[in-house]
């Protein structure tokens, strides 16, 4: 398996090692951030992915909180719950992939032209795989935007994610993508809402966003 260079795999081992399908088998259909991150992440969508573009929602699930007033040309969902993806009115197609058991996204080369990744990279255990190779799926240029809060299911997430803070989340998917080596215009994000004096009004949202160099 491929991983940051830096990192050590015990960097990504789990207090539960069980496999994700028997973790996720039930649905959950709740939000896992309040509605102003949520609206954070819909504005970052807003902002980055293409209208009438091919999107990509990578470890989905029943909402995608993309903007409901742009139409797309397709929305993917791979996901681990079929229930869930089912549930998400977002969707044109579902897909159910493990993808710490199978990195390999099953779309050809180019075949979209953005992705995202909402409150999930922490559970990934070969995130530069993945990463490299949804850059490969994706067009030259196009965008990936991985978002995440101060939340999570503590016992599915890496182990290195419980040793940083929030400042140290941002770095850690930035070097996921550095590593990757086929991503650039990486960017590190604080959008989490704020009161007009600058005070946090509910969960934080961060960001990390790269485009595909082909």
């Amino acid at each position: 398996m491929i991983r940051e260079p830096t990192l050590p795999s015990a960097a990504f081992r789990r207090a539960d090692e069980t496999p994700d399908e028997q973790f996720y088998r039930e649905p959950r259909f709740v939000t896992h951030i309040d509605a102003g991150a949520i609206a954070a992440v819909t504005a970052l969508y807003r902002e980055y992915f293409p209208a009438g573009g091919r999107i990509l929602d990578l470890m989905s699930s029943w909402v995608s909180h993309l903007p409901p007033e742009v139409r797309y040309g397709e929305v993917v969902g791979l996901g681990l719950n079929r229930a869930e993806l089912e549930r998400n009115p977002q969707l044109t197609s579902v897909i159910v992939q493990n993808l710490n058991a199978a990195p390999r996204l099953p779309f050809a080369d180019h075949s979209h032209d953005a992705a995202g990744i909402t409150v999930s990279i922490d559970y990934l255990t070969d995130p530069v795989a993945v990463l490299r190779d949804l850059g490969r799926v994706l067009v030259p240029g196009g965008p990936v935007v991985i978002s995440f809060s101060n939340r999570c299911f503590p016992t599915k997430a890496v182990a290195v994610w419980h040793t940083l803070d929030d400042a140290g989340h941002l770095r850690l998917v930035q070097q996921y993508l550095e590593a990757a080596g086929n991503w650039g215009d990486i960017a590190a994000l604080d959008c989490s809402p704020r009161s007009a004096r600058g005070t946090l009004t509910g969960d934080p949202l961060y960001a990390v966003v790269g485009r595909a160099t082909g």
